[in-house]
């Protein structure tokens, strides 16, 4: 009895060892990569849970290395680890919902809505998974189902601000104006500085011909935030309708002293300045406007001409 103890149990004790050892590898691996993450070490913080992951293929150490991976971008490699997931356990809701946000990074808007319905399918009380599913929708040209999705999101989570949003926005882009209106009130109601639901307003309102409660919106969206760049473009263009050409330079002015490297900001001002008959004010902005982004050269040319045509 000795000897056999001593052979196989020498086995068994030994077996032990590793498997304790391989547990605290782990562990050591894993813990290391949240401390790495928690401090910006992205690089170490991915190896450290591929490690981890290549001794014991635990869900929220592979959640974790999903996540890291998404923020270095390595959208591929986020995607297969999500597969991994999918592989071992395909009845959570929040894996396929994960696993449609990493879609929606890579405008995979067909597999992103086929993820969406699975975690519908597994769990049809999560707000995220209507809203990632509308925004496949609107990949997918589909509009109206987009609007359904939205309003299921809405129904589950009644301050849920983004659904409120983007079922704003999706209406306005089908004309639907006293819809997209509603919701923007809701969303005005919920926070009546809400940036983008102002911002949203206004250019409605500007579409819509009430040009001067549009301009007051945009000023206050200014005021709130004088980075906003769409703001100071429908601000000028506002202007420029009107025939207010000072005003509307006056504008991207302001636009260029908070930001002088805007670039955008010295290419409408330079094509405000051409119309107003100031060409050699319209070129030094033109040549600024291409010094900062060269890829605007051929739009640049293009204003040239139409106006020489004219």
């Amino acid at each position: 009895m000795g000897l056999l103890s001593s052979l196989f149990g020498g086995n068994n004790s030994s077996k032990d060892q590793q498997a304790k050892q391989e547990k605290k590898n782990f562990e050591i691996l894993k813990y290391n990569g949240i401390r790495a993450r928690n401090i910006g070490q992205l690089a170490y913080a991915i190896k450290c849970f591929e490690e981890a992951t290549a001794i014991q293929e635990e869900t929220e150490t592979l959640s974790l290395l999903v996540t890291s991976y998404t923020q270095a971008n390595r959208l591929d490699d986020a995607r297969h680890t999500l597969e991994r997931m999918i592989a071992l356990d395909g009845q959570q809701a929040d894996t396929w919902i994960s696993l449609a946000g990493v879609c929606y990074m890579q405008e995979d808007y067909k597999t992103m809505e086929e993820a969406c319905r699975k975690a519908i399918e597994l769990d049809n009380q999560k707000p995220l998974a209507y809203y990632f599913a509308a925004k496949a929708a609107i990949g997918l040209h589909n509009d109206f189902m987009a609007i359904a999705m939205l309003t299921k999101a809405i129904l589950l989570k009644e301050d849920y601000t983004e659904a409120y949003q983007l079922r704003a926005e999706t209406l306005w882009n089908m004309r639907q104006v006293k819809e997209a209106g509603e919701d923007i009130q809701v969303l005005l109601r919920m926070n009546p500085n809400d940036e983008q639901a102002l911002l949203l307003d206004a250019e409605i309102q500007a579409a819509t011909g009430n040009t001067d409660q549009a301009i007051g919106q945009l000023q206050q969206i200014l005021s709130l935030n004088p980075f906003q760049e769409k703001a100071y473009f429908l601000l000028g263009e506002l202007y420029l309708s009107l025939k207010e050409t000072e005003k509307a330079i006056a504008v991207y002015d302001e636009a260029i002293d908070i930001n002088p490297n805007f670039a955008q900001a010295y290419q409408e001002r330079g094509r405000i300045k051409l119309l107003n008959g100031d060409k050699e004010g319209s070129v030094a902005d033109m040549k600024k406007a291409l010094e900062l982004a060269p890829e605007t050269e051929e739009k640049i040319n293009g204003q040239y001409n139409n106006f020489t045509d004219k």
